[in-house]
């Protein structure tokens, strides 16, 4: 995929916000999500930069609310659908502890939970930053290895990201 349509955003700390640029993760990484949000509603963030955006907010509120993030997140945009791949969060110690007894299901049961809670969180987010209005969304959490995902399909498509849609196959 070209630039236009997925975006990286690794946990270490440097640059500014782009595409495959990198961009801090730390609790400031919140603050950032905030003011790319209110940037967005103004300026209109479109390709590289509205991605790179939503993965550095979606980050931040999973640092600000459950005390530690993905080491990498990159957002994909197709038409109407907007996916967040989340690798190497990483387990908290109760988690960590849950999966060595042998209940790694558990630890998917309790993310999965964590993420239905955040749900009005990630909508609202990616309703300020895209402008559309989200009408599903969807989340699945995997052990090994270590990826969440959170799917947004909203009410439209967004700019610059198309798709070719068949309504009766043969």
């Amino acid at each position: 995929m070209d630039e236009e349509q997925q975006s990286t955003v690794p946990a270490e700390p440097a640059g500014t916000l782009g595409s495959e640029q990198e961009q801090s993760s730390s609790p400031r990484l919140a603050a950032a999500g905030t003011a790319q949000q209110e940037e967005s509603s103004s300026a209109g963030l479109a390709g590289g930069r509205l991605l790179a955006s939503i993965s550095t907010s979606i980050v931040g509120i999973l640092r600000d609310h459950y005390g530690r993030g993905p080491m990498k997140a990159k957002t994909y945009a197709l038409d109407d659908i907007i996916v967040v791949v989340m690798r190497g969060s990483g387990f908290t110690a109760l988690e960590q502890t849950i999966m060595d007894s042998g209940e790694p299901d558990r630890v998917i049961a309790m993310r999965e939970d964590f993420q239905r809670v955040m749900a009005t969180r990630y909508k609202h987010t990616i309703e300020q930053l895209t402008g559309r209005r989200v009408v599903a969304f969807l989340s699945q959490a995997h052990v090994e290895p270590d990826i969440t995902m959170e799917i947004f399909f909203v009410d439209g498509p967004l700019d610059g990201f198309g798709a070719v849609e068949v309504t009766q196959p043969s």
